[in-house]
């Protein structure tokens, strides 16, 4: 693992000696015009209200009573219209209070920790897969090079019954690790919460691959006794995308049940969707999902804005479905030897990209300033009606957000994003670190990301956050929060608590977020 202090040491001997090149000169010009624009454009309305305001200040001034007088006199003269007026303001006023959405609030979160004894190391991993004994060497050179690039650490988690030879995964081991995360979830958000399980009126609990019956919202239902007339939703099969469905199909819920609070439960289960087959394509999944999950309590509740952490703004999805490339790009089947697994096509990160374009052509509009909008029409019609030469404008969503959660699929995912958004090391160290210590965990990654921005202290009152997900069918789905509050980094370390609370916390952080940033390098 490289330290974090000769990594600082060759950025600082790099910036000492590199002159600035006339391009990156450029850019930075290029940068500060088009901030002036954007604060021109952000601020220009206000600035333009000041004469007015000052003009009608004035003409108050000189107001005398003879001309109170007449003001008077002229709506008494007129006393059904000024009558009829108020009438239809007071209605529309009231049409808009009552059928307004209600806001949707975020309450708290919690992350699930697994214990110390299922974390197992990239190298164990591959060794462990030779000693099963159903890889031929070719199939385990191959994971070997996928959990290089994978930009997993040293400390992730797989499930009991995928930690000792035999491996025994069955239906009772997979119910066993759903219990271990989804009770480990909600106990801690319902002690943090103060809520007790009778007081949630719904329920939506989301697992793609592991669906029993009695379903895993039905197990939650029974392991706290909820009340008779709770909504209780599983969702299944639907990728890692699922935990911001669930959070849109919540929102709706709220929108129509009063006075309620609503708990979301996010996970996926590794324990009986282990590939133990040779095809290359369903062996990628085994090199990066990891146990995790994660639960939310969300409520209508105004009362609780006080203490509520984030309201919810947006919930944009994308479906990719009626094209077949996107539709088979993630494919559970069988292979020639009917051994089940979950297939990626090499087309996903292709479809990944024309998906999230798609997402946030609705959610640009939604999101970004008038400037960046103003300069997104400009090229759009210098390309397309005036056929200009010009490469398209990929608008500025760091002016937007504050805060980016990407799904934390696997570094190639994310840095194709960070490419792609022109966003920088420090808006992707949350689903870096996210992938680095706990792998993928699937829909409930967004999380551990957010939980991480939390425990760096880096959330403000007012600050924006944008989750990004995506799931087999093809799906991007986007949520759009926005902080409520300052959020006490010291009272929310959560899942990250072991970076700040161990004397070498500060150093194992600092090594960890320099591993993330590191050149590929093999397995020793």
């Amino acid at each position: 693992m490289a330290s974090a202090e000769a990594v600082s040491k060759d950025q600082l001997r790099t910036n000492g000696s590199a002159k600035p090149s006339q391009a990156s000169t450029q850019h930075a010009s290029n940068r500060v015009m088009k901030l002036g624009f954007h604060y021109v454009v952000s601020h220009g309305g206000p600035l333009m209200l000041i004469p007015l305001l000052a003009a009608v200040i004035i003409r108050l001034n000189r107001f005398t009573p003879e001309d109170i007088q007449m003001v008077l006199d002229f709506l008494n003269a007129n006393a059904i219209a000024v009558t009829a007026g108020s009438t239809l303001i007071l209605f529309v006023t009231a049409l808009y209070l009552f059928t307004r959405r209600k806001d949707v609030l975020l309450v708290d979160f919690s992350c699930f920790m697994p214990p110390e004894e299922l974390a197992i190391t990239q190298k164990n991993c591959v060794e462990f897969a030779r000693e099963m004994g159903c890889f031929d060497e070719k199939s385990l050179d191959f994971q070997a090079k996928v959990a290089e690039r994978s930009g997993l650490g040293d400390r992730t988690h797989l499930p009991r019954c995928l930690r000792k030879l035999p491996i025994e995964p069955c239906v009772s081991e997979a119910r066993n690790e759903a219990e271990m995360v989804i009770f480990g979830c909600l106990d801690d958000l319902f002690a943090k919460t103060g809520i007790k399980p009778k007081d949630v009126g719904i329920l939506v609990v989301n697992c793609s691959v592991f669906c029993p019956t009695p379903s895993l919202s039905a197990m939650v239902v029974n392991k706290y006794g909820m009340r008779n007339d709770i909504q209780s939703y599983n969702l299944g099969g639907m990728g890692c995308s699922a935990g911001l469905i669930a959070i849109k199909l919540a929102r709706d819920l709220l929108q129509v049940i009063p006075n309620t609070y609503a708990v979301v439960v996010s996970t996926e289960n590794i324990s009986l969707n282990l590939y133990l087959g040779n095809r290359r394509s369903m062996q990628v999944s085994n090199c990066l999902f990891r146990v995790g999950g994660a639960a939310m309590l969300l409520t209508n509740k105004s009362s609780e804005r006080y203490r509520a952490k984030y309201e919810l703004k947006h919930v944009v999805r994308t479906h990719m479905g009626k094209d077949d490339k996107s539709y088979g790009c993630v494919f559970q089947e069988e292979d020639d030897n009917k051994i089940v697994g979950v297939a990626l096509s090499r087309d996903l990160m292709n479809v990944a990209g024309e998906a999230l374009r798609t997402n946030i052509t609705t959610l640009g509009p939604l999101v970004l300033p008038l400037s960046e909008q103003l300069l997104f029409a400009a090229v759009l019609i210098a390309r397309k009606v005036l056929k200009m030469k010009m490469k398209p404008y990929v608008p500025d969503f760091k002016l937007a957000f504050e805060h980016f959660c990407i799904h934390a699929g696997g570094r190639a995912v994310i840095d194709e994003i960070e490419k792609n958004l022109e966003l920088t090391q420090y808006h992707v160290e949350p689903s870096r670190m996210a992938l680095y210590r706990f792998g993928n965990t699937s829909s409930s990654s967004i999380w551990y990301e957010l939980s991480y921005s939390e425990a760096q202290g880096r959330v403000r009152g007012g600050d924006r956050v944008w989750q990004i997900a995506f799931g087999s069918g093809f799906k991007c789905q986007s949520a759009v929060w926005q902080a409520l509050r300052k959020i006490d980094p010291k009272k929310n370390r959560g899942v990250w608590a072991e970076y700040y609370e161990s004397a070498r916390g500060e150093e194992i952080h600092a090594a960890a977020v320099a591993d993330t940033l590191a050149p590929i390098r093999p397995l020793q």
